[in-house]
């Protein structure tokens, strides 16, 4: 495991925060459970009937007797869950239908986060990224300032470490969308230590090309500068201009990232989702998320092709996230 997982581990270990699993009957969020619980770093809540989750643990040889194991339909403090539900949804759902609402896993698990019973939560192994969303705008909802989630990935090889946003979320992001994202990438950067220089890309650097998709991202940056005028954010850059000192000293010889960019902001979902693809493929990244940035707590997506090691790994990133509070 890198170093960076590895310092995460020992931050989070000191406060042990719980984090909750809405897919508690999958065989690789069971094997991460009971990893975490083992290892001491945090607090697993599982989600599901109790006979069903002890079930699927036995039968792939794992214990998971000192995990904690949450049913929906027998959660002792569910009726003070459903009227929170109503409050917060401000008389959109009746309390009959908070009380089914809050009954399936997703949103039983938001609530948790919620009203402060867990510190954040994992889901999508075996939900789509909607399902795991759409609780957490509906209830955890996002920070002051901020108007839309967006999704980034800590791209890590080694000591390297960079951020990649939005591969995750918004599909065809306006400026204001965008230098949103460049903002809280560039403190989800912070997280990981990482001293944020963010490059927001395009198919032209400084003017090269010139397009309603160029001139996006340059009012985008300016944007970016109002909203944090202490953020370390340049662009338009090609890629290689803000990777590449010897690029930028010819492409965008005044720009202050010189070519030393570690989080990337891409123009749209399309770029972003193919690009943090080829670097994992081709460039042996290892891809962790996507972090969902932006929300009042931490809720993370993962994909439904993850492995047992996603799972941990996202688990500690998002007890990471929630020392940040």
């Amino acid at each position: 495991m890198s170093d960076m997982f590895t310092d995460i581990k020992n931050q989070v270990k000191q406060a042990n925060p719980a984090i909750v699993f809405p897919e508690g009957t999958d065989e690789r969020i069971l094997e991460a459970a009971v990893r975490l619980q083992a290892d001491g770093i945090l607090q697993p809540i599982l989600i599901g009937s109790k006979t069903e989750v002890e079930a699927k643990a036995e039968e792939i040889g794992q214990d998971v007797s000192k995990v904690t194991i949450l049913d929906p339909e027998t959660y002792e403090d569910f009726d003070s869950l459903a009227d929170a539900f109503v409050e917060r949804r401000k008389g959109k759902n009746t309390k009959e239908e908070a009380e089914k609402i809050v009954k399936t896993p997703n949103y039983f698990g938001t609530m948790l986060v919620y009203t402060g019973k867990a510190s954040g939560l994992v889901s999508g192994a075996a939900h789509s990224t909607g399902d795991t969303v759409r609780p957490a705008l509906q209830i955890i909802k996002t920070k002051e300032g901020v108007k839309k989630t967006s999704g980034v990935f800590v791209m890590v090889r080694g000591e390297e470490r960079y951020i990649f946003g939005d591969c995750a979320i918004n599909i065809a992001p306006d400026s204001s969308d965008l230098a949103e994202t460049a903002v809280e990438a560039g403190k989800t950067a912070k997280v990981f230590g990482i001293d944020p220089k963010v490059a927001m890309l395009s198919f032209s650097t400084k003017g090269s090309a010139k397009s309603e998709e160029t001139e996006r991202v340059v009012e985008a940056v300016q944007l970016a500068r109002e909203k944090d005028p202490e953020l370390n954010v340049d662009g338009e850059f090609q890629f290689d201009a803000a990777f590449v000192p010897s690029v930028a000293a010819k492409k965008a010889p005044d720009s202050p990232l010189k070519g030393e960019a570690n989080t990337f902001i891409f123009p749209n979902l399309e770029s972003g989702n193919i690009g943090y693809k080829i670097a994992q493929r081709l460039g042996n990244f290892e891809a962790v998320g996507p972090i969902l940035q932006g929300l009042n707590q931490p809720v993370n997506d993962l994909s439904r092709g993850c492995s047992q090691e996603d799972v941990y790994k996202l688990a500690l990133i998002t007890a990471m996230q929630s020392l940040q509070k």
